[in-house]
């Protein structure tokens, strides 16, 4: 936290460096040359003064308030790396622009937040729902990524960066960032353990309606069933659904564990988590405005991963230490997985998500990342 609120201190010099070196060319001239110039020497004077006293460079921009929801508890990577990015904004814009953070889905579910920032009624969310930027699923195709550098040269690429500009012209949103939604994604049930495809056959599993997820358990064998994100534990509660698939942190968070038996560490698929904020709002923001906070976001979305890599460990050993039996897979046992999910991949060419050319150029992005 130390390290973000340095960050925050070094966007307010930068910004304040900048405004000042716009300003007036006699702040770029030689000590001599400002001798021989009593007017410029007196309004360098003058910004000197006017520094020293904490003159608010951003006090004629106006003042701004964005609302930003989210589905996750308090303690998740989503809502703390969001908190700092409050905080960061805050000082950055000297407290003319205000971070509202919403979370634990007190603005409704992940699409409803995304349908109100559509709308214009709340400035922004983050969350893994790309129902109205679906091209964005094609960075969750099962087994796609090992580890975490791998994820980022993927989320960081120049390809991400045009699936994203997609989004303004198609949804009226502006993605500003584009981090990871909470580590890798886990298997577990009541039932069994799962340690072959097979074992999935009969379930039923918990989706959030995501393409990639439906076509993962059908190709498995499971039948698949749609659950909010916030109803999900009274849902594997009373048998609604046999089983899910969640990152550790997420499970930790929500306290799946509380009431599923069975995990397996399969890691078959990480969800980006992208930044929405409206377009209309954000293109009617100054630009000093947009910098600070797409700054700001940036640093958020390092903090996130940061976080995630942190605490996936211990929140894996907390789910062992509830009770739970967690199976970690042999390298033979996770490529029969890698191996049956390959039709999910020919299905999202099919239907449009990608192309067979972004598919062989995301392989290649993670393969130059080992």
């Amino acid at each position: 936290m130390k390290m973000k609120k340095v960050i925050a201190v070094g966007l307010v010099a930068a910004m304040a460096l900048s405004m000042t070196a716009c300003g007036s060319q006699a702040s770029t001239a030689t000590p001599e040359a400002l001798a021989e110039t009593p007017a410029a020497a007196e309004s360098a004077a003058a910004e000197t003064t006017a520094a020293a006293e904490g003159e608010d460079p951003y006090a004629a921009l106006g003042d701004f308030t964005m609302t930003v929801g989210h589905a996750q508890p308090d303690d998740n990577p989503r809502n703390v790396s969001l908190m700092q990015f409050a905080e960061d904004v805050k000082a950055a814009s000297n407290g003319h622009i205000t971070v509202d953070v919403m979370g634990n889905g007190q603005l409704g579910t992940e699409k409803e937040m995304l349908e109100q920032v559509v709308q214009g009624t709340v400035q922004g969310m983050r969350g893994g729902q790309f129902d109205f930027s679906p091209r964005l699923l094609m960075f969750t195709l099962p087994f796609l990524t090992e580890n975490r550098a791998q994820v980022t040269a993927l989320l960081k690429s120049d390809l991400a960066k045009s699936v994203c500009a997609e989004a303004e012209e198609t949804t009226g949103t502006v993605i500003i960032n584009l981090c990871d939604a909470g580590g890798y994604r886990q298997f577990s049930n009541g039932d069994h353990e799962i340690k072959a495809p097979g074992d999935l056959k009969g379930l039923k599993m918990r989706s959030n309606g995501m393409k990639t997820i439906d076509w993962t358990f059908e190709t498995l064998g499971a039948t698949v069933t749609t659950v909010p994100y916030s109803d999900l534990y009274m849902g594997l509660k009373t048998g609604v659904a046999d089983g899910q698939e969640n990152p550790w942190v997420n499970v930790q968070g929500m306290k799946f564990y509380e009431v599923q038996k069975y995990f397996t560490e399969v890691n078959y698929m990480f969800h980006p988590d992208p930044f929405y904020v409206n377009a209309e709002w954000w293109n009617g923001l100054p630009a000093e405005y947009q910098e600070i906070i797409s700054t700001a976001a940036d640093a958020m979305g390092d903090y996130n991963d940061q976080l995630i890599d942190e605490n996936s460990d211990a929140a894996k050993q907390a789910i062992v230490d509830a009770g739970c039996t967690v199976t970690e897979l042999t390298a033979d046992e996770l490529k029969a997985f890698q191996d049956a999910v390959q039709p999910v991949y020919e299905e999202a060419v099919k239907d449009g998500i990608c192309t067979q050319e972004e598919v062989d150029e995301m392989k290649s992005i993670v393969e130059a990342a080992k």
